[in-house]
């Protein structure tokens, strides 16, 4: 899939528009996801009804809130925007975990329309790890069934599902979920009164050989 993009830059969707601009990146970002293209004008009213859809959807599958490990599915978003103004107002909106075509970047933008036979948005093609296409425009699809869309997908992507690899090829930080904190603290609590429930027994064995002890409660 990184092929795609190869000499081309994405970006981050966060504050500072952080730059994927070398092979290394763009692999580690794309390799063994199935990949969403989503070409929109947020102008545009059909676009407007699907761009809450699409970031739900990407959010219940990539946020922590909702799942413990992110799916293996990126998002980069093409604007067919007007303006710069526009497709900053739209962006800011959307997960931070999606990835953009630079909006300067419309040469590329417009070679991406070509290639996916784009004419009419909102399109939103799905792709292989390897690039094949595995839906043209699953806008229909995303709006009827929602997030059981992904398994479908991952069925026929032939994706090595993370769970079965090494920590080393996996995300850096796994995502955690919400209860976590919870379980460290009343793991610690527990750990603590065994400790004590332990030393008060050796307390009472060593008080016995002594004869007994003075007691203050």
């Amino acid at each position: 899939m990184a092929e795609l993009f190869l000499g081309k830059v994405l970006v981050k969707n966060n504050r500072d528009q952080d730059e994927l601009d070398t092979d290394q990146e763009l692999s580690e970002r794309l390799e063994n996801r199935v990949v969403l293209l989503y070409f929109a004008d947020s102008r545009s009213s059909r676009c407007q009804e699907f761009a809450p859809l699409l970031k739900d959807f990407f959010t219940k599958l990539t946020d922590e809130f909702y799942v413990n490990r992110s799916s293996q599915l990126v998002l980069i978003y093409v604007s067919r925007d007007r303006s710069e103004e526009d497709h900053d107002s739209f962006i800011k909106d959307m997960p931070k975990r999606w990835l953009l075509v630079p909006f300067e970047d419309e040469e590329f933008r417009r070679d991406l329309e070509v290639q996916f036979s784009v004419s009419e948005v909102p399109v939103l093609v799905v792709l292989k790890p390897s690039g094949q296409v595995i839906s043209p425009n699953a806008v229909d699809e995303v709006a009827r069934l929602g997030t059981p869309c992904f398994k479908n997908w991952q069925e026929v992507s032939e994706i090595i599902d993370r769970s079965f690899l090494q920590a080393e090829f996996c995300d850096t930080t796994a995502s955690r979920s919400l209860s976590d904190p919870i379980r460290r603290i009343k793991y610690k609590v527990e750990d603590t009164k065994k400790k004590k429930e332990r030393a008060g027994g050796d307390e009472e064995e060593d008080g016995g050989g002594k004869g007994g002890g003075t007691d203050f409660f």
